[in-house]
């Protein structure tokens, strides 16, 4: 006779809101698709909305988000087995007790940005932070990660945590924060504690006249798709192990309802590498022209611009502004906007769900024919066919980018966490070793 599975009662308590907490619940998912464990998952979209009483739930097990204060003192009332998640703290006295916990690695994600802007050749760096609130200490513990990497490298780095923002306040915040980039010396790399923080000061920076990546090259953490979609300019992320971490979680309150013992066991999960696109693609340029026309491109490429519109926006001619570009970069005006819409096109198929026709739109290309073209002759495939190698790849093949036409630079590359002193990364994503396949290791 077959026994069924017990079926635990497992509730969630996190923030569906935030990108963090989406992947750490899309790992947990992961998890149980690949294991036999039978769990009904008890998951609000905001379960801080729903702690009164949560001592009380007849459930099992519960993994939660201690980065919240309020989820992390209503968990200590709590008699059932708990796995905690959160940020990394520099003090070893500032972790929950008495429980497990699976931790982004603050300070290497914050390293993983900081060396990414080193290898792009800055020597001047700062960090947008937010204002020091019990909900956001990750935020602290990465402007503590910040400070520690530059007072060792002996470079002042400069901190701005600016102001919380509200409607009556955005244009204040604004303002403040354009006062602020232009009191840095440039050019600058910039990290901000997330994509949504990054995201803010790129848009400040082009209100403002101030050229990313030029003068400022910046980078969130999250590699939240929805900061890319929203900026003219693409950011650069750093991509948190948060999937990792969901399914190292799951892991451990497995083993727990099974009668394993892990209190007061921490496990720091690190970045699973970084999505560099053109916001923190710093190239040193010596000619304000070549500055100010890359400036414009990578505003308006997408949206059709033409080699005349950019000369316009310089205030120089056209065959002057060629001029300027053929001699600091090798290719014409023409050829990076090319090269900037067909960057922007593979990272839509890589990345997206849209039709190829959809892309073609996107990216300003005049006709899917047109892009068909300007993919065989500069990638050696098809549209279809690069998405179809991206499917089939699955990390073991290369697959064309951007970078392998035109004139071969680096574009669209997504750069996995390094061990200290790799000298170059690869393109494609490389995983770390699994967490949970280790702990399964141990089992």
């Amino acid at each position: 006779m077959t026994r069924i599975p017990t079926v635990h009662r497992i509730a969630l308590l996190f923030n569906a809101n935030k990108i963090f907490d989406r992947d750490i619940i899309a790992g947990i998912g992961e998890y149980l698709t690949s294991t036999r464990a039978s769990w009904d998952l008890f998951l609000e979209e905001d379960f801080r909305c729903r702690l009164q009483g949560i001592e009380d739930w007849q459930g099992h097990g519960i993994i939660a988000d201690f980065d919240d204060p309020a989820i992390a003192e209503a968990m200590t009332r709590v008699r059932l087995p708990v796995v905690a998640v959160g940020g990394s703290y520099a003090d070893t006295d500032d972790y929950p007790r008495d429980v497990p916990y699976v931790a982004t690695d603050n300070f290497k994600l914050v390293k993983l940005a900081y060396d990414h802007l080193i290898e792009a050749g800055l020597q001047n760096f700062a960090c947008f932070s937010l204002p020091p609130a019990p909900t956001n200490r990750w935020a602290q513990e990465r402007e503590k990660a910040f400070t520690t990497l530059t007072q060792r490298d002996g470079i002042s780095g400069h901190v701005y945590r600016g102001v919380g923002t509200s409607a009556q306040s955005w244009d204040n915040a604004v303002e403040q924060q354009i006062a602020w980039v232009r009191s840095l010396p440039k050019p600058v790399g910039i990290i901000g504690v997330t994509d949504a923080r990054a995201r803010q000061l790129l848009q400040a920076c082009l209100c403002a006249g101030i050229a990313v990546p030029e003068q400022v090259a910046l980078i969130g953490i999250d590699d939240d798709p929805l900061a890319r979609i929203l900026t003219r300019v693409p950011l650069s992320s750093v991509i948190q192990g948060t999937l990792e971490m969901g399914r190292t979680a799951a892991h451990l309150l497995h083993q727990m309802l099974h009668g394993a013992s892990f209190t007061d066991t921490r496990i720091l999960v690190p970045p699973a590498g970084i999505n560099v696109l053109a916001s923190s693609q710093h190239e040193v340029r010596t000619h304000p022209h070549v500055m100010q026309a890359l400036h414009f491109i990578r505003q308006y490429a997408c949206q059709g611009i033409k080699t005349e519109q950019v000369a316009d926006y310089v205030g120089i001619s056209r065959s002057s502004l060629d001029w300027y570009f053929r001699r600091e970069l090798r290719r014409s005006v023409h050829d990076e906007i090319l090269r900037f819409k067909l960057e922007a096109a593979c990272q839509m198929l890589r990345q997206s769900a849209l039709s190829i026709a959809d892309v073609a739109v996107a990216c300003g290309f005049t006709s899917v024919q047109y892009l068909h073209v300007v993919f065989r002759r500069e990638l050696g495939c098809t549209p279809k066919e690069y998405q179809d190698q991206l499917l089939s790849a699955s990390g073991k093949a290369a697959v064309p980018s951007a970078a392998d036409g035109l004139d071969r630079t680096t574009s669209i590359e997504v750069i996995a966490a390094r061990a200290p002193h790799t000298p170059h990364a690869s393109h494609g994503m490389r995983r770390l070793p699994s967490i949970t396949q280790s702990l399964r290791a141990s089992d």
